[in-house]
């Protein structure tokens, strides 16, 4: 058998599960729901390595042996045999919110869990294996253990926090049927130390691994579950005057109906629709980590296919095969699952903006839009008029090919007017200063005003026929306007304002463009083919043939590699699911049946044509239903109490992790992106700050290396996280999204928006300006080692030990005097001579009556005032005389 040991981050707490390896079909784990200190953990391995060796006394092959050492389990799955298990072996922290690692998978292992000599081989179970293998868990899958990826920010720091008063009373009385998962964990319910924490389950349309995990999900304790999501993931560091404060951006791609490029379009008839990935820009004072004392904002944005029936048949061999409606919908019966389902998870109003092209030559994209704006009126009919979907149709590629149009100003008059509607979240009231001079454009912000902040009400949805390059820099843009109201909201800047060609937005644009790349890459098989500088017209010539190659390998990807990749998602996911005595996946004509489960059996459930939302979702409205206390929500939820001195709750030690030796080289919010040391130029002069426009040629990289090719410069710059896989391993893909792109004639002509702003010189040119990021040897003479040597390492590793144990040796002795059986946690003598030891305060040592007396003499003496010599005095310096000369 298989034994698995958990530990928590601190390495104080342990869960073992044990796992059968004698049945060859079934999966049989046993959990034994206790929790171990590490002395019992050991004790226990130990006595399972004595008992299972062959001969007392040997070592070798037989007793206990470790067959992988990992970081989470991503699920258990079956094809034709026995079970595997996947193990994260490697990981790589990829962001930081409030205290709470972000980490992404950078390599897994499966391991077949039934023995050998049960093994019933099957002949295909090897190709299910390499298929299911081709979804690289390495490219860009994301998990943590204590934060909740697949729901916001604004849900993780209101829902999972508003109920704890009535929670304490509930829990401490009686316990209600909403809670009857309520979990001591041997603490007393009564008393005042207890502190309540609220765990949701995930929001499964943005989960990954939930098949995977449906086999031991009530098998084992929660703490065992670890969900991913896949996307992306980045961070970046604003350096404002040398305050620190975190730009993150989270694309959680659904894993409904989820798929490539031309094998999934539009919508299933659950309403879920292809290429939805909701986007959220989270923005935070680094300084203080604190949830409840920090400052947090975020911003949500949604991309997703047209909500209709319709596809584009690739059997034709063409760039861009005819679009097609597949079912007459005339009462825009998937258009309202879908919108119902945004309804519930951001309230109203739900705004769309549709990218795609209304003048053609030939009707192509236009079928799309004339569908959707009949399907939004007919449902606007029934909503009332506040809460109606607000449809915003804007042909992003005619304006693209107008000389005299700038896409990027009519862009941000359409991105001001809709964070206007929806507002954002941000944790904490208004500042003073912005009551006190309130700018104009502040007061017309929508959104949800409460005592703790701002809430978002409602959602942009954006999409062109593809949502991949179009979509990108609509999303950026808004995300830009957004951004200023989310410094001005926590006082960083004074206006809601922000211009191109300054340090921030140039960060934020770096971090938008990965994003774009990387979402362009699981959906379409290529990077984006047109960017932000392209769209600003001051892309630099060699961008064109970039782009052609773009599309090359976007056609190429599609044409041959996506049935390929399309089979590998529905394996992963868990759509399809093998059997004797079915046809293999390799055999099936079409995965349509799969996705649509209505073509499989009839519902007994008809949905109404007039009220076509969920019942009491219009009751909240504009709030989102998933976010309103109420009955059905708070069957979600899990309620636990901790001891207030939990290590699990202790977010500074299990941040900063003071036992380890920690290298700067390998902390990882230095190497992050940073604005100050990669956007700003070296030799600033008077002017630091990130929010100044500079020259085109001025940035940090310009002047590291006077490269003016972006991909070039990319590789310097580009966060581990962002970069995408080459083509190689992603089976690179084809046709550009929007061949509607930009006339040839055009791509040279300068925008209005992209001339560079001049800036004034001071009048003292022969000032040589000082250098901002001075290194180590300038400022302090010395330049810092690169590891520490042995010694050093021993000297500290003892250091630590000493610590340990002298705070082991506390706990012992604190055990029979203590009121409460908790309060030894922290009830310690300090090591040092002081009583109270900390950052906050030192205490003196007290002196006895005896020293202060010599003390005193010894001033007065210093004055001439000798005291007279007492008897003991004469017989010390007689003493001391004999022994000196005779």
């Amino acid at each position: 058998r298989y034994f698995l040991v958990g530990s928590n981050p601190a390495e104080t707490k342990y869960r073992v599960l044990k796992i059968d390896r004698t049945e060859p079909k079934d999966l049989v784990i046993i959990d034994d729901k206790h929790v171990y200190t590490q002395q019992e953990v050991r004790e226990l391995l130990g006595r399972l390595d004595l008992g299972n060796r062959t001969k007392m006394g040997q070592k070798g092959s037989s007793g206990l042996s470790r067959a992988v050492s990992a970081f989470g389990i991503v699920g258990f799955v079956r094809f034709l045999e026995g079970y595997y298990i996947v193990l994260i072996t490697k990981r790589r922290k990829m962001a930081d919110i409030g205290g709470h690692a972000i980490y992404k998978i950078e390599d897994t292992n499966m391991i077949y869990i039934p023995n050998d000599s049960v093994r019933v081989s099957h002949p295909d179970e090897a190709r299910y294996l390499r298929i299911f293998q081709n979804v690289d868990l390495s490219s860009n899958f994301y998990f943590s253990y204590s934060y909740d990826l697949s729901h916001s920010l604004q849900y993780n720091l209101t829902v999972l926090r508003m109920p704890l008063e009535t929670l304490k009373t509930e829990t401490t009385q009686t316990r209600q049927e909403s809670f009857d998962i309520f979990e001591d964990e041997g603490l007393s319910t009564q008393g005042g130390s207890g502190v309540f924490g609220i765990c949701s389950k995930p929001y499964e349309k943005y989960v990954w691994n939930a098949k995977l995990l449906e086999a031991v999900r009530t098998a084992v304790h929660r703490d065992w579950l670890l969900y991913i999501i896949h996307g992306f993931c980045g961070q970046s560091k604003l350096l404002i005057y040398g305050r620190p404060i975190y730009v993150t951006l989270i694309a959680r791609r659904s894993s409904k109906f989820a798929g490539t490029r031309f094998l999934k379009r539009g919508s299933n008839c659950e309403g879920d629709v292809a290429n939805e990935v909701e986007t959220e820009q989270i923005l935070y004072d680094a300084s203080v980590m604190s949830f409840s004392a920090g400052s947090y904002s975020s911003y949500v944005q949604v991309r997703g296919s047209v909500p209709l029936y319709w596809s584009q048949d690739i059997s034709t061999m063409m760039p861009k095969p005819p679009i097609t409606l597949d079912q007459a919908d005339p009462y825009a019966h998937v258009a309202a699952l879908h919108f119902d389902q945004m309804l519930q998870r951001f309230g109203s109003p739900i705004i769309i903006l549709n990218l795609v092209k209304e003048r053609e030559k030939r009707k192509h994209e236009r079928i799309l839009s004339e569908e959707l704006v009949a399907a939004v009126t007919y449902l606007n009919q029934f909503l009332p008029p506040e809460h109606a979907i607000i449809y915003i149709p804007w042909d992003m590629a005619k304006y693209t090919k107008s000389k005299l149009c700038n896409v990027l100003d009519r862009l941000n008059v359409i991105a001001e007017s809709v964070v206007k509607k929806t507002g954002f979240f941000v944790n904490r009231p208004d500042s003073y200063c912005s009551i006190l001079r309130p700018d104009e454009k502040w007061n017309e912000l929508g959104g949800c005003v409460v005592s703790t902040g701002r809430l978002q009400t409602g959602v942009l949805r954006t999409n062109c026929v593809d949502c991949l390059d179009r979509t990108n820099t609509a999303q950026f843009m808004v995300g830009k306007c957004a951004l200023a109201y989310q410094l001005y909201s926590l006082g960083l800047i004074d206006k809601p304002n922000l211009q191109f060609d300054t340090d921030a937005v140039r960060l934020f644009e770096e971090l938008y463009e990965d994003h774009g790349d990387t979402l362009s890459l699981q959906y379409g098989g290529s990077q984006l083919v047109h960017r932000v500088k392209t769209y600003r017209k001051i892309a630099p010539w060699t961008q064109h043939s970039k782009d052609i190659m773009q599309t090359l390998s976007r056609y190429y990807s599609n044409a041959f590699s996506d049935a390929d990749r399309q089979d590998s998602i529905n394996l992963f996911l868990g759509v399809f699911k093998p059997a004797e005595g079915k046809p293999h996946l390799w055999e099936l004509p079409t995965d349509f049946y799969l996705h649509h489960k209505n073509t499989l059996g009839l519902s007994q459930t008809r949905q109404s044509y007039t009220y076509w939302w969920t019942t009491g979702v219009l009751k909240h409205l504009p709030l989102p239903f998933d976010e309103v206390t109420c009955a059905e929500n708070r069957r979600k939820l899990t309620v636990k109490k901790f001891h207030k001195y939990e290590e699990e709750i202790d977010i500074h030690n299990e941040f900063f992790r003071p036992y380890e030796l920690s290298s700067f080289d390998e902390t990882f919010c230095l190497a992050m992106t940073n604005s100050t040391r990669d956007f700003m130029p070296k030799n600033v002069g008077i002017d630091p700050s990130p929010f100044t426009v500079r020259k085109p040629d001025e940035t940090g990289k310009s002047v590291l290396g006077n490269k003016n090719n972006r991909e070039e410069a990319v590789l310097q710059r580009k966060t581990a996280a962002s970069a995408p896989p080459p083509p190689s391993e992603e089976a690179v893909s084809s046709s550009s999204e929007d061949d509607s792109g930009t006339d040839k004639e055009d791509e040279g002509a300068v925008s209005q928006r992209s001339t560079p702003v001049k800036v004034t010189d001071t009048g003292d040119n022969t000032k040589i300006t000082e250098n901002v990021v001075q290194s180590t040897k300038d400022v302090y003479g010395v330049n810092l080692s690169d590891i520490p040597s042995e010694d050093d390492l021993a000297i500290y590793a003892r250091f630590v030990q000493l610590g340990q144990s002298q705070h082991k040796q506390d706990k012992g002795s604190q055990q029979f005097c203590s009121k409460h059986p908790l309060d030894k946690v922290i009830n310690l003598i300090p090591i040092s001579s002081f009583s109270q030891d900390n950052i906050y305060e030192v205490q003196p040592p007290r002196a006895d009556r005896k020293s202060i007396e010599i003390f005193h003499a010894h001033i007065q003496a210093g004055r001439g005032n000798m005291q007279p010599l007492g008897k003991d005095d004469f017989l010390m310096y007689r003493e001391y005389i004999r022994n000196r000369y005779m």
